[in-house]
């Protein structure tokens, strides 16, 4: 098992210990704001990674993300409508690696790349996108689907800007942020995908930046519109519940090589002892009371093989 993981199962088992006090990083500021709302939180400058530096960090909630969606829990809503979904390409400004994921961001100071209806009561703009993913393809999703964990999984992030008047506001307010989760796969080769893939070996260390413009992420999209939605939370610290999260019911497909390359990127800037960017993602939390809505109709079937009924025996007169 990797150290990562392993290192996941022993804080949950110690909550109340700072077991990560050991594997610490040099202080760093950042050079410019991150909209992984982890990178503007005020524990950016700590000696600790911010993703997980205190349990204190943990609000005491009951809205947290990421879950595990159960089908046969699953409430179909025919109120629910379609997902309207138009991003302008123009709008993508950059590619960064900012310590935990790799970020694509967009240009939000207008409406031009946006997403409306199904769930939601007003557009909210795209602010980037990013991916979790595991060291090895046996998981990586945050999310995961009747205990089925994928290889990785897309995150779009957008927010309301009707309501509130900048991302960083939105973050921490109910109903601020509409997150698409898509799960990745392993299949055939993801065209689209690769000519993301190709800029990552440019941000490999922690706050490199690359120009990356001209890219429509709904190419990253399934073609189902079928999705599950439920009131979550930030997978990261300050873990705001805030998030009406959109889960798409199906997963893309992506090759090997392609998860192999986001597993070539660092945690560790430039000069520092290198560390994989591997399992970045959040443990699963309790449902609590919430409800996970789909948009689809569905009958849960258990994938068991009925036995065949013994033969009758007639008695013989």
């Amino acid at each position: 098992m990797v150290v990562m993981n392993s290192l996941r199962v022993i804080l949950q088992a110690f909550p109340g210990k700072l077991l990560w006090r050991k594997f610490q990083i040099p202080r760093f500021m950042p050079a410019r704001p991150c909209s992984l709302y982890t990178c503007t939180y005020k524990t950016r400058n700590r000696a600790l990674h911010p993703l997980w530096e205190s349990v204190d960090l943990v609000p005491g909630g009951d809205r947290q993300s990421p879950i595990n969606i159960r089908w046969r829990d699953s409430v179909y809503d025919p109120g629910l409508k379609p997902l309207t979904i138009s991003y302008d390409p123009a709008t993508c400004l950059h590619v960064w690696n900012n310590g935990y994921s790799f970020l694509v961001e967009f240009e939000d100071s207008t409406d031009k790349s946006v997403i409306k209806g199904g769930p939601l009561e007003h557009n909210y703009r795209l602010k980037q996108f990013h991916f979790h993913w595991g060291a090895i393809d046996a998981w990586g999703s945050e999310h995961t689907v009747d205990s089925k964990c994928f290889p990785a999984e897309l995150h779009l992030v957008h927010w309301n800007a009707v309501k509130f008047e900048n991302f960083e506001d939105a973050a921490l307010e109910e109903n601020g942020l509409a997150v698409i989760g898509v799960f990745l796969k392993l299949g055939k080769h993801h065209k689209e995908l690769q000519k993301l893939v190709d800029t990552l070996p440019s941000i490999k260390h922690k706050d490199a930046l690359v120009e990356f413009g001209s890219f429509d992420p709904s190419c990253l999209m399934p073609t189902c519109p079928d999705y599950w939605t439920y009131s979550g939370s930030l997978t990261t610290p300050p873990l705001s519940e805030s998030v009406t999260w959109i889960i798409k019911k199906q997963p893309v497909e992506v090759d090997h090589d392609q998860l192999e390359q986001f597993r070539t990127l660092l945690f560790t800037s430039e000069g520092e002892k290198e560390k994989r960017m591997v399992d970045n993602f959040r443990p699963l939390q309790p449902l609590m009371n919430r409800t996970v809505r789909s948009s689809f109709r569905h009958d849960y079937v258990l994938n068991v093989q009925a036995k065949p009924k013994p033969a009758t025996s007639q008695a013989t007169p």
